[in-house]
């Protein structure tokens, strides 16, 4: 998995005058947990746009002053209510004997023959609960709906893999295609009903012979 570094200073102070007087000068307070001691630390905000604007997933090298660096992955972000400034951050700490749960984004790849029909595609899930070692969490999971028709559900089993292991039940939806107004549903057995459609239309007698008409009766 690709990893972005956020250089950062650690916090000598965590009170909440101090915290305010990061966030004005555009820091941004964060936390680090997972390893003997928390560790506190603030960076630029605008060090943060690569991991928190995009819909990857990103593991995290924080790099501080002091020379130490951690490896992790980001656990929780808070927000301001009204401007969407990212007011705080907290980070896990990655070990390389020990496994991680993250959320890894699903990608789409091929064309489902129902949206070819006219059906509509649903992503019921937009990223899957991952655990594995960090060296084995993928970037992305793929979804291969090519072979999904109309009212075809697409379930977690399919993208199950080697070294890690997805945290949903097996009956839980990824995409599915539901039906349109102007969807054509496809029969399977459409070439067997007009087959047999045409078999009752040429009747035949019981000698083999198609039946013929019946002669209009004629008065003498």
């Amino acid at each position: 998995m690709k990893s972005i570094t956020i250089n950062g200073s650690q916090r000598e102070s965590v009170g909440k005058k101090a915290t305010k007087a990061l966030r004005n000068a555009g820091q941004v307070p964060c936390v680090l947990y997972g390893g003997d001691q928390t560790v506190h630390f603030s960076a630029p905000e605008l060090a943060f746009s690569k991991l928190v604007y995009t819909p990857n997933a990103h593991t995290v090298v924080i790099a501080l002053e002091n020379g130490e660096t951690y490896d992790a992955v980001l656990q929780d972000i808070q927000f301001h209510p009204v401007t969407d400034r990212i007011l705080h951050i907290d980070f896990y700490r990655l070990f390389e004997d020990k496994e991680i749960a993250m959320d890894i984004p699903v990608h789409i790849i091929g064309t489902s023959k129902g949206v070819l029909n006219g059906g509509v595609l649903r992503r019921n899930r937009r990223k899957l609960r991952v655990k594995a070692l960090p060296k084995n969490l993928p970037d992305f999971l793929e979804a291969d709906i090519t072979p999904l028709k109309i009212g075809n559900k697409l379930y977690v089993t399919a993208l199950e893999g080697e070294g890690y292991k997805l945290l949903h039940t097996d009956n839980t939806v990824v995409v599915q295609i539901k039906t349109a107004r102007t969807a054509i549903v496809e029969d399977e057995d459409e070439d067997e009903d007009e087959l047999g459609e045409g078999a009752e239309a040429t009747a035949t007698t019981e000698g083999g012979a198609p039946a013929a008409d019946a002669p209009a009766e004629t008065q003498e």
